[in-house]
């Protein structure tokens, strides 16, 4: 039997003036049709195909030999290309677009811009996606504390960014690991700071602690020179100003300023620091 929005096997029962109807085993009693457009010539009865199955504009089912960005129960990036107000199209690499209903987003969508989505089967068998991943990522994925992990931002809230890491797994950056603005869509690298008894993983996003410190001299170092070897900062700045010029935290700054006045290369002034010649 065919698995709506999956990618299996099937096989050709017969071949028509419209494409192959095919079925999933040799001599099937159930048939699909897969349209002319995507059956390659030499193909013949009871050849084996891979095909996505999906409900075609008239709710037939429909193969298609176009890969599926994302299959049921699977999370990924998908680009909004249209809206009507019960929702958005988003485009999943085949020809018919897969719809997020409007109670299925998390914040307007823009046209153009990609959003983490997990495709589902709603209760009448149709093909859609929702943008409430939470209940739907998975822990225990094996991970090690200080590993470095790739995932998708798809919440920022006043506590941190949740992440899903590979696309699938749980994960969180508090917002004390938040030096700089991550915005929901945004693809992180990051590194596992905690892995809790849940099995869910606190990341960062900042370096280890000596690498981070060299980064930030680093920083501050081309910052001053961009700006003629001054900036107005010290430690009675307001830490927004830091982070707003800096995109670091004040205790970064602080950490930085005072390995460079170790080693010569800074002169604290009243009102800023000055870069030593």
């Amino acid at each position: 039997m065919f698995e709506v929005g999956k990618v299996q096997k099937a096989y050709i029962n017969r071949l028509s003036e419209y494409g192959a109807f095919l079925s999933d085993e040799v001599n099937g009693e159930q048939e699909i049709l897969l349209p002319k457009k995507f059956l390659e010539k030499g193909l013949d009865i009871n050849d084996e195909l891979e095909v996505f199955i999906y409900h075609d504009s008239e709710q037939r089912l429909t193969a298609t030999t176009q890969k599926p960005i994302i299959q049921v129960g699977e999370i990924g990036l998908l680009k909004c290309v249209g809206k009507i107000k019960a929702g958005y199209f988003l485009n999943n690499g085949i020809d018919k677009d897969v719809f997020l209903p409007y109670n299925e987003a998390k914040s307007q969508l823009t046209q153009g811009t990609k959003y983490l989505v997990m495709m589902y089967l709603d209760t009448s068998g149709q093909l859609v996606t929702t943008m409430k991943i939470y209940n739907h990522l998975e822990t225990n994925a094996g991970y090690t504390v200080n590993q470095h992990v790739v995932g998708t931002v798809y919440d920022v809230k006043d506590m941190g960014a949740f992440v899903a890491v590979d696309n699938k797994y749980h994960g969180f950056i508090p917002s004390h690991e938040v030096y700089r603005e991550i915005k929901a869509g945004a693809k992180i690298e990051a590194r596992i700071t905690k892995i809790r008894d849940d099995g869910k993983l606190n990341l960062s996003i900042k370096q280890k602690a000596a690498v981070q410190i060299h980064s930030d001299v680093d920083v501050l170092t081309e910052h001053l020179n961009k700006s003629g070897g001054y900036l107005p900062l010290n430690d009675e700045s307001d830490p927004e100003e830091i982070k707003r010029v800096l995109n670091m935290s004040k205790r970064a700054f602080k950490r930085a300023v005072g390995v460079m006045l170790k080693e010569g290369k800074l002169q604290i002034l009243e009102d800023g620091v000055k870069l030593m010649k």
